[in-house]
């Protein structure tokens, strides 16, 4: 039989995963869609040093006593614009998290209408896409991973066997097999009784301090078995180690606040569900 997560634990799991922003956000629209959401103040230094640029790509609109900001133009080229001016400017550590990768941006439906630049995503509160991947032993362990010490997210947490970003080029199937091999150098073929397990979604702060992004992520995670004599051996240098887990000792190490919120949303998902 399984164990049974502590309910207070859990509770608090929950929170962590569904928390408001530090400070007041405006909604950020494209057309008719709201793609992201910024604080108040945060194109200030764009209003203030760039403000050709930021008149032809940014209006700010009120309604009622709400208010949001409009982008103009053609989506991507605009927001391709307006990343390379927050990095420019220095604005919400847009330059430290800069990765040259493009992530897509969805209307409501999950429809994608445009894409951006990785490192943006959090400042302009724009909702991301992740996949997970759940591995098991035949006899019911967990492999988990540590997330290298110079990540610059949560550097040091546990983590499930892989978690990655699915980019503007990928499906959900793409993600999940090339964020598989770079991270636990694992061919899909490799594993058996591959199926997806759900989805998590998280809002949340992303940082602690000031110019704190906000985080909107859906993660959808699959579950496999990894087949006795298979190790998962790191490729791109993001994992510190590997370990194999019983589940009381998962449970314990869930409960010490030793995974990602993620990774501890699917893996308490995945205990019930086993």
């Amino acid at each position: 039989m399984r164990l049974a997560v502590d309910p207070q634990w859990r509770a608090a799991l929950l929170a962590r995963a569904d928390q408001l922003p530090f400070r007041p956000r405006l909604p950020l629209l494209w057309q008719q869609h709201v793609i992201g959401s910024v604080e108040a103040d945060f194109f200030d230094p764009l209003m203030s040093h760039r403000p050709a640029l930021a008149r032809d790509l940014l209006q700010l609109e009120h309604s009622g006593s709400d208010s949001h900001w409009r982008l103009l133009g053609d989506a991507t080229p605009a927001l391709q614009a307006l990343a390379d001016a927050l990095r420019e400017q220095g604005v919400g550590r847009v330059r430290q998290h800069w990765r040259n990768e493009q992530l897509a941006v969805c209307d409501a439906q999950g429809q994608r209408i445009a894409r951006v630049e990785r490192g943006v995503c959090r400042p302009l509160g724009i909702a991301t896409r992740a996949v997970h991947l759940v591995g098991c032993t035949s006899d019911g362990r967990f492999w988990v991973q540590q997330r290298s010490l110079d990540k610059a997210n949560d550097p040091g947490l546990w983590d499930t066997l892989m978690g990655g970003m699915v980019s503007a080029e990928d499906s959900l199937a793409s993600a999940l097999a090339r964020e598989t091999w770079e991270e636990a150098g694992l061919h899909m073929q490799a594993l058996t009784d591959l199926r997806r397990g759900g989805e998590v979604l998280l809002r949340k702060p992303s940082s602690d301090g000031a110019d704190a992004g906000y985080v909107v992520e859906r993660v959808d995670w699959y579950r496999c078995i990894v087949p006795d004599g298979v190790q998962p051996l790191n490729q791109d240098g993001e994992v510190a180690q590997f370990a194999l887990l019983e589940v009381p000792d998962l449970i314990e190490r869930l409960q010490r606040d030793e995974f990602t919120t993620e990774a501890a949303l699917i893996l308490e998902c995945a205990l019930g569900a086993a």
